[in-house]
């Protein structure tokens, strides 16, 4: 861990009961010397007792707006899984000069990603979010391979969600947020998309459009898939599909070279390489990479979010994980809904700021 130049004062938004406390974005900071938690919010009084007395904060609110104009924490973790709140939330902690480490995904419309950005760059705060394979050691050596050419020219990229009940709209939303952070780590931005969107056998219509779980705004379809045009000539796939199996086991991207295919799993953090130039694996054994000396898991994932947080607010750069990146994942998301509904490729960043569905 890179050692820091001063102390921050941390602040922890949950939400008891309506996304908590995210995954692990309030106990990360127990990790951190040189970070103190003065303050906990949730709009739920046993749920903010309950958070304080685990990260051994002194101070508890009901109301964030009031914890962040009392206390003036330099960080803050706005940890609620759930999305309605996020845009409310990562503006005040600006409007309060607040650096921010936001639970994925980021919000509900490019409209409130747009806003959110403005807010932070208005008030010189960082914001970052917590796309914990982004900085996973396995991925990190995926991509050094891939500049090796290790597998050669790269092609395209497939990825595909959990598929697990929350398969199409919902896992689009959810899980699609990390993949389509690690297609844009090896292909670059995207410039187009095209799509399409089944609810049962059919073509998802107006009628099959519905409130999300979790706040996440409009969804639709228990089926898709999506094709990416990106702007280092590499094609991208991404499908999410309802079936039997709903282990997760293919949740994660395979990266297709001139000379070979390497495969990145989320589930297990295990990377597999082939070195086939016809992706066969009868001339050459698919290989199991070694995984870096580092531990895996999303605590450790946490951790390096945060180290790279508070370096960028000490360094004055980006987040690895900034709010633009978190915004560039909203747009492959929502421009699924966008090419479904014209029936025609639509161009990155999309136009129309509002989501897709609601218009």
């Amino acid at each position: 861990m890179a050692r820091m130049s001063r102390l921050y004062r941390v602040a922890v938004i949950g939400r008891t009961g309506r996304g908590n406390y995210g995954h692990g974005l309030d106990t990360v900071w127990k990790e951190f010397p040189n970070c103190k938690v003065v303050a906990v919010a949730d709009e739920d009084e046993a749920g903010a007792k309950a958070a304080a007395a685990r990260l051994g904060a002194p101070a508890i609110y009901t109301d964030y707006a009031k914890m962040l104009s009392a206390e003036r924490p330099d960080v803050v973790s706005v940890a609620p899984r759930w999305l309605d709140p996020h845009h409310d939330m990562v503006l005040a902690c600006a409007e309060a000069h607040a650096s921010v480490f936001l639970e994925k995904p980021m919000a509900r419309t490019l409209a409130e990603a747009d806003a959110m950005i403005a807010a932070c760059e208005r008030s010189h705060v960082k914001l970052a979010l917590a796309y914990q394979m982004r900085l996973a050691p396995a991925v990190l050596d995926a991509r050094d391979r891939l500049l090796r050419g290790e597998i050669g020219q790269l092609l395209e990229v497939r990825a595909r969600g959990k598929e697990d009940l929350r398969a199409g709209g919902e896992d689009l939303m959810v899980l699609g947020t990390h993949v389509f952070d690690l297609m844009r780590l090896f292909a670059g931005d995207p410039e187009w998309c095209f799509a399409h969107v089944g609810a049962g056998d059919r073509d998802a219509g107006p009628s099959a459009t519905r409130p999300g779980a979790e706040g996440m705004g409009w969804m639709a379809g228990d089926r898709l898939a999506a094709t990416y045009g990106f702007s280092r000539g590499v094609y991208g796939y991404f499908a999410s599909q309802r079936s039997d199996d709903a282990s997760g086991v293919r949740f994660g991207l395979d990266l297709y070279g001139n000379r070979g295919v390497m495969q990145l799993r989320a589930m297990d953090r295990a990377v597999f390489l082939l070195r086939s130039a016809d992706w066969t694996p009868e001339k050459s054994q698919w290989e199991r990479l070694p995984a870096p000396p580092d531990a895996a898991g999303l605590a450790a994932g946490n951790v390096r979010l945060v180290t790279d947080l508070l370096e960028s607010i000490e360094q004055d750069r980006q987040p690895t994980t900034s709010g633009y990146a978190g915004r560039w994942s909203l747009e492959m998301i929502l421009s699924v809904y966008a090419a479904h509904r014209a029936g025609a490729r639509v161009g990155l960043p999309l136009k129309d700021r509002r989501h897709p569905l609601s218009v």
